[in-house]
This record gives structure tokens, sequence and C-alpha cells, in this order.
């Protein structure tokens, strides 16, 4: 079946990889003016959403099948994580669980903190972000610049007191202790230690909170159904608009699963006959969860996982619990892939197509490319290009580090995935 609506990426060569700033500048005005006739009120988040579907010429001609890229780098803060920002943060404050002044919090890789210090301003908001020290420095350097307050920390299992979500949901409760205490101050011109359930624990917080602070919100990207509702409600009417509903097949990495299972479960309510896969990292307990209902390996023993389990050199997928978002997915089957495909691809897409994608955009062309090979030519099938090449350098896009990881590319081609 040929989509319409879908844009193109030509093989244009290694250079066209430059073309970051001059095209996406572009892209952005381009489709805003002709995507909604609405006047726009929001300012920056007007400007989020309806990104470009385009069809990813080298692997449609590899596979037989169309096979298309929803372009979310596109959005204001480079990924598809603005969507779940923009609707984490209106909830919240139509909720009155955050108000304007407020702190959001939130432990992320990366995407998701950049998405929320791009919004939070345009609410009246600051953010605070935990990122793991592993995480590629690059995204500490856009959090820090886009003028978020950000801690870096030791990764450890999700268990941990100290894991970088349970740091940022410990940092909103202080947030709103710090508040509350500061407002009774202002008051009753005196301190108390304990006010509406939160107590003080005698720490300073003034080193992390302003006297202006109102208080703290955890955004809680994992379980917070506002991430599944950004995609339910935007990302996937997008996808069937674009293709005027002509797809079968749509594949995805889920991290915090909200958009794998958003799409999934509205594109299947539309037709029930369209197949949605996951394709899942190493390290991830997923694949084994869609496809034998527990999260264990053939190596492994169930409820004997290990603690730390391998870490992929993809940033931003794969996880060893099922959120409450990712309950939401209906999924037909699933795909595992590797780091080595995914460093593969980049460097394929980038050659090929002049497409510069992050490590998660990569999988997920894999995963395009696993569904292609199973259902077979003439088929349509969408993925997610979830952010691109530009915050990945010192790590994804870093010769140096592969090459000590044993990840040097160099395949022909599509060989890696078994096509000539």
């Amino acid at each position: 079946m040929e989509p319409v609506a879908v844009r193109s990426a030509g093989a244009v060569g290694v250079g066209a990889a430059i073309f970051v700033s001059v095209v996406l500048a572009y892209f952005i005005c381009d489709r805003r003016s002709n995507s909604s006739k609405k006047k726009s009120t929001k300012g920056l988040v007007d400007a989020i959403g309806n990104t470009p579907l385009i069809r990813i010429n080298s692997l449609s001609d590899a596979t037989g099948c169309h096979i298309l890229g929803k372009c979310e780098f596109l959005n204001p803060g480079g990924s598809v994580k603005d969507r779940v920002a923009v609707k984490i943060i209106e909830e919240a404050l139509e909720s009155g669980q955050l108000r304007p002044g407020g702190i959001v919090t939130e432990g992320s890789a990366g995407s998701t903190a950049i998405s929320i210090a791009t919004v939070a301003p345009a609410y009246g908001c600051k953010s605070h972000v935990v990122i793991p020290d592993d995480a590629a420095i690059e995204k500490s350097q856009i959090l820090e610049a886009l003028g978020a307050t950000v801690e870096r920390v030791r990764p450890v299992s999700i268990t941990h007191k100290d894991h970088f979500v349970n740091i940022a949901r410990r940092r909103a409760s202080e947030a709103n202790e710090f508040a509350l205490k500061h407002r009774n101050s202002q008051l009753n011109g005196k301190d108390t230690e304990q006010m509406n359930g939160y107590k003080s624990d005698g720490y300073n917080r003034s080193s992390l909170f302003s006297n202006d602070c109102q208080g703290g919100f955890f955004a809680d990207q994992f379980e917070n159904l506002a991430n599944f509702r950004a995609h339910y409600e935007g990302t996937g009417p997008e996808i069937w608009e674009q293709t005027n509903g002509n797809l079968d097949a749509f594949v995805a990495a889920a991290g915090t699963g909200g958009t794998v299972a958003g799409v999934s479960r509205f594109l299947q309510e539309k037709n029930p006959n369209i197949k949605c896969f996951l394709i899942d990292p190493p390290g991830s307990g997923l694949f084994n969860k869609v496809t034998r209902g527990v999260m264990y390996t053939k190596e492994e023993a169930e409820g004997r996982r290990l603690k730390n389990p391998f870490d992929t050199i993809t940033e931003g997928i794969g996880i060893n619990r099922v959120t409450r978002n990712f309950e939401k997915a209906k999924l037909d089957g699933a795909f595992r892939g590797t780091d080595m495909e995914a460093v593969e691809m980049a460097r394929f897409l980038l050659k090929n197509d002049g497409l510069f994608l992050g490590s998660s955009s990569a999988m997920n062309c894999v995963g395009a490319v696993r569904v292609a090979q199973s259902i077979g030519p003439g088929h349509t099938i969408v993925t997610i290009l979830c952010d691109s090449g530009m915050r990945h350098l010192s790590k994804f896009y870093n010769a140096e580090y592969l090459s000590q990881l044993g990840l040097t590319p160099k395949a022909t081609g599509l060989k890696f995935l078994g096509i000539k």
C-alpha cells in the first residue's frame, strides 16, 4: 500500500549530517505552516508535535516494504519526549499538583530531562534533573545551558534509594517542604518543623531551591500515565492521519513504554489488523516478557536476574520491569536488537539517507527491518526517529569509545541484518 502525506529522504551522502541546524529550522517552519491553520496561542508549545513522516528510502528499497520514520527529532527540544513533557506539566498544573514558579523534577538518562528543561519555562516553571553519570556528557551540558539544575549520580539498581529516579522523587518532596516552610515563616515570622505532612530533616535546602520556589512536582515519566496519553492522543492519531490509515505494522523500543503503548493501542483500536512490535536492546527484559510472559533469559533462572544487568550502549531504552505505561501496550510480538546492529544501522542511514540519528532511533530502524523480514515485501511499516545524533557524540558516535567496547562498525550495506 502506498502511503500519502509522506516525505522522502533520499541518499545524499555522509556530508548531509551537517544539515541539522539549517534543515531543522526549515522543516519546523514548513511543517508548522502546513499542518495547522489555527491561531498559535501557546508559543513554544504550539511547535511540538505534527512531525513529518518520511520514507526511509534505503531501508524501503532493500526490504521491498515502505518503511516510514516519524521525525520526532524535529521537535523544539530535539526529541519525542517533548510531547511527554508538555502533557505531564499541563496535567500537573490542571490538577494543582504543580504551580507556576514550581520545580519539575525528573530522573532521566537525557531526552526527557532536556524536554522538561525546554518546556517548563513556557509554563513559568523551573526544572531539576537527576541524571546517571554514565550518560553522554553533552546531555548534561545541554541541560545546564537550558537553565536546569543538574545532579549527576552513579548508576545503581532502581531498588536502591539513590537511583537517579528515586533521588528525583525526593527532590520534589524537599521542594514542597522548602516552599511550605518558607511560606509559613513569611506568614508567622518563624519557621516550623512540620507542615501539611512534610517534615523537615534539618538540612539546609537553600543551595537547591530559591526563596521564590513554589514547591516541586515529580514528573515520574515511567509511571505517570500522562506519558501514555501524550502518544495515544497525539503521536498515534498523527501516524493514522499521515498514512490515511494505510499501514500494516508499527515497531519501537521501550524505556518508559509510553510511546509504544500509546501508539500501539491507538492504532489497534482503529484497525486490529495493524501489527505492533517491540524491538528490545541488550540487558532489557521486555523481549522475554512479551514473547514468554516472564522477564528472564535462557541463561538465568526466574527471580535471579542480576541487580545491575549488562548495560546497552543505546540510551533511553530497555528496562527490567513493567511500568504502568508499558502495561497499556498492545503488542503482537518482539524482536531482540544488538548494540552492533544499532551502531551499524546509524552509520548506514547516515551514509545512504543523510539521516543523523541517535542510538534509540537506530535501534528502532533495526526493528523496522526485522518486521519487514518477518511479514514480507509490500507492507507499510512505521517507526519512531526519537532524536538526532547531536546528543550522542561522546559515546555512540565516538570511534575510540566504540573500539573499547568492540563495536567498531565494519559492515558493508545491510549485511549485518542478513541483507545482501
